[in-house]
C-alpha cells in the first residue's frame, strides 16, 4: 500500500508539473481565452480542479467529498482576471491533495470515505481523481498548444523524435524505475533556490 501511495504521489506531482510548465508558456491573456462560448479557458479548468480538489480531499476521511459550500456551477463562470489568482489557487488546491495524501498510513486504506453519499474506498478515491485531474489538465496543455501553435515547448516527446527518443532509451541498462521520476527529478534539479 505504501509503494502504491508513494506511486500515485508521483503520479499527481508530474500531472501538476505539466500545469505548471504550461501555465509558464502562456500570457495572462493566453490563460483567459476561450474558442467559443462552449468551451472553457485554461483559467476556467483551474477554477474547477481547484474546487473539485478543495471539495474532495479537505477532511477527506471525514467528510463527505461533495461539500455543501462547494458551488461547482460557479466553478464555469469566468470571476478571475488575474494571472496570480489562478497560479495561487492551482497551487492551493494541489497543496490540499498533497497534505490529505501525505497524512495517511496504512491502517486508512480500508476506509470507506463518501463522494456526494457513494462509498469508495481509499483507494478507489485516489484512482477517481488521479483519472480526473489528468482528463483536464490534457485539455489545459491542447489549449495551451492551439494558443502558442509553431512556439509551443513539448512535454513530451516532440513529433519527429519518438525513434532518437527510443534509441536513447535502450541504450540505457534495464531498471525498475517509475516513468515520472527522470521528469521530476529534472523539474527539482531546474528550479531555482528562493
Amino acid at each position: 500500500m505504501n509503494n502504491f501511495l508513494g506511486t500515485c504521489i508521483k503520479q499527481f506531482q508530474y500531472y501538476k508539473s505539466l500545469g505548471d510548465k504550461t501555465f509558464e508558456q502562456l500570457s495572462t491573456e493566453q490563460l483567459f481565452w476561450y474558442p467559443n462560448d462552449s468551451s472553457n479557458s485554461i483559467a476556467l479548468i483551474v477554477k474547477h480542479l481547484g474546487g473539485n480538489m478543495l471539495s474532495r480531499w479537505t477532511d477527506f476521511l471525514t467528510t463527505d467529498g461533495e461539500k455543501d459550500d462547494r458551488n461547482r456551477d460557479r466553478e464555469f463562470e469566468n470571476t478571475w482576471t488575474d494571472r496570480d489568482e489562478l497560479i495561487s489557487y492551482w497551487n492551493t488546491g494541489w497543496t490540499c491533495l498533497f497534505e490529505a495524501i501525505g497524512s495517511l498510513d496504512e491502517n486508512d486504506f480500508d476506509k470507506i470515505i463518501y463522494i456526494r453519499h457513494q462509498g469508495h474506498t481509499v483507494m478507489e478515491a485516489i484512482l477517481r481523481q488521479l483519472a480526473h485531474y489528468p482528463y483536464h489538465i490534457g485539455q489545459i496543455l491542447y489549449i495551451g498548444k492551439i494558443c502558442l501553435g509553431d512556439t509551443w515547448s513539448s512535454l513530451s516527446i516532440p513529433k519527429g523524435h519518438s525513434l532518437s527518443y527510443n534509441e536513447e532509451k535502450f541504450r540505457q541498462k534495464k531498471q525498475q524505475q517509475h516513468f515520472t521520476s527522470e521528469f521530476l527529478t529534472n523539474d527539482q534539479e531546474n528550479t531555482p533556490e528562493h
